[in-house]
């Protein structure tokens, strides 16, 4: 594979770069060379030794003067937490979230009078909800009728249990008289056209 001349120039000049690049990185970072000994890196600046802390009270007042040997020291300064327990934070007493003091109104007392109560008798019985639709008559057999509950539809005669709950009383040919057996209630139920 032959370059070209102009190709043989780049890939010269590439070269080159690449190694001066690792001469540059090789002197100024490797710690042999007399320009690493040359470069420090910053340092941080030591705490003194000894500081005073001042406390002040509410009032504004100097409270408490603490002082820390060692500012690095983790030992627990029990004197610090003492003075810090017996700070007093007073405030004035405005609410900083508004702008202005609102006026609050004091309540009044109201007076109520209440009804007698009134006893009452027990919860009527729930309604029959059974619909009387039609008749279905037999030569020589006993009356019955169509009862329709939601999309149930019950034949039934007089004396018959219908639903295991509504027992069929009297059939007269616009009504049926029909009795809620679990609640002792007897409704009339007239005949529905449609």
């Amino acid at each position: 594979m032959e370059l070209g001349a102009d190709s043989k120039k780049k890939t010269i000049i590439a070269i080159s770069l690449m190694v001066l690049a690792l001469i540059f990185v090789a002197v100024r970072f490797l710690p042999d060379s007399p320009a690493a000994a040359k470069y420090t890196p910053p340092t941080a600046t030591p705490e003194p030794t000894h500081r005073n802390i001042v406390r002040r009270s509410g009032n504004g007042k100097k409270a408490t003067t603490l002082s820390a040997e060692n500012s690095l020291d983790p030992t627990l300064r029990y004197d610090w937490l003492k003075a810090s327990e017996d700070t007093k934070y007073q405030g004035a007493g405005r609410n900083i979230f508004r702008a202005e003091d609102p006026v609050i109104p004091k309540p009044i007392a109201k007076v109520q009078i209440q009804a007698p109560v009134v006893p009452q008798g027990p919860p009527p019985p729930p309604p029959i909800n059974l619909k009387f639709f039609g008749f279905a008559n037999k030569p020589g057999e006993a009356k019955k009728i169509f009862l329709s509950q939601g999309e149930d539809v019950f034949i039934a005669g007089e004396g018959d249990i219908v639903d295991r709950r509504y027992k069929i009383l009297h059939i007269t040919p616009v009504s049926v008289e029909v009795e809620d057996v679990l609640n002792n209630n007897r409704q009339s139920i007239p005949l529905t056209q449609g």
